[in-house]
C-alpha cells in the first residue's frame, strides 16, 4: 500500500528538454494522483530555445495543474533549483531533472520510505547509464565530495530526491552551479535533517543538453566546488539559518 501525503510539489528544472518533458509531466501527475489529493507540478525553464517553451506553453495551458517558471537567462543547473525550492508550496518537495534520465514513477519507492523519522529521502543509482567517461568523473565528484563535505549520503550526485519543506526553512543557497547538490546537501545534515537512501533506476539520456559535462562548465564547476569548502568547511559559513 503506498504512504499518502498531505500535500506535494513536484518540479523540474528544464532546459531544451522538449522531446521528454511532457511524457515526463504526464507520469508526474499519475503518480502524484497516487500519493496525496493535493499537489502541483512546477516546470521551471532555465532559459531554454523557443521549441521547449512552445511545449511549456502547451502544457500549462492544458493541465490546470502544471505552472511554468520562464528564466529569461540561463542562471545554471543551481538557478533553476532555488527557483524550485522557492515556488514550492507544498509540503512536501519532489524534484528530479527534466530529461527523463530517471523514472518519476520511482517516486513511490521514495515515498514508501518518508515516515516521521525521516526529512530527506535521497535516490542513489542502482547503475549509472552513461558513456563510461561519465561514470568515472560521476564517481571521481561524488566520492570527493563525501569526503571533503563529510555527507550523510552516497550519491549526492543523484537529482532524484523527497523532501520535507520545512528543510529549507529559512535556509539560504547561494550555488547557480552543480554544486548546489552538495551544498544543500551539507547545509541541511549539519542542521540535523535525517536522510534515508533508495536505489533507482538511471537511464540514458534520451533529449535535451547536459548542463554539466562540458569542459568549459566542468572548469567552473571545479572553481566553484574548491570556494564552497572553503565556506562551509573552513570558515564554517552558512550552517546555521540566516538571520
Amino acid at each position: 500500500m503506498t504512504n499518502k501525503l498531505s500535500s506535494l510539489s513536484i518540479f523540474f528544472p528544464v532546459y531544451n528538454d522538449w522531446g521528454t518533458i511532457p511524457s515526463m509531466a504526464a507520469q508526474a501527475m499519475a503518480t502524484a494522483e497516487k500519493i496525496t489529493d493535493d499537489y502541483e507540478i512546477i516546470l521551471v525553464d532555465d532559459g531554454s530555445e523557443e521549441k521547449t517553451q512552445d511545449m511549456l506553453d502547451f502544457l500549462q495551458k492544458h493541465f490546470k495543474q502544471i505552472r511554468v517558471i520562464y528564466h529569461q537567462k540561463n542562471r545554471g543547473y543551481g538557478g533553476a533549483l532555488r527557483t524550485g525550492f522557492k515556488e514550492s508550496k507544498k509540503d512536501f518537495i519532489f524534484y528530479t531533472d527534466g530529461d527523463a534520465q530517471y523514472d518519476v514513477r520511482q517516486l513511490l519507492l521514495l515515498t514508501e520510505a518518508m515516515n516521521e523519522q525521516v526529512d530527506v529521502v535521497n535516490g542513489f543509482k542502482i547503475k549509472r547509464s552513461d558513456p563510461f567517461y561519465r561514470v568515472l568523473l560521476g564517481k571521481i565528484y561524488q566520492y570527493t565530495a563525501k569526503f571533503m563535505f563529510a555527507l550523510p549520503i552516497k550519491d549526492v550526485d543523484c537529482d532524484f530526491r523527497l523532501m520535507r519543506r520545512t528543510v529549507f526553512d529559512d535556509l539560504e543557497l547561494i550555488s547557480n552551479s552543480g554544486t548546489i547538490c552538495v551544498e544543500m546537501i551539507h547545509k541541511i545534515s549539519r542542521r540535523g535533517c535525517r536522510f534515508a537512501e533508495v536505489g533507482v533506476s538511471h537511464f540514458f539520456r534520451a533529449s535535451g543538453k547536459s548542463q554539466f559535462f562540458n569542459f568549459k562548465r566542468l572548469y567552473h564547476v571545479g572553481r566553484d566546488f574548491l570556494r564552497l569548502w572553503f565556506k562551509l568547511v573552513v570558515r564554517k559559513e552558512g550552517i546555521h539559518a540566516k538571520a
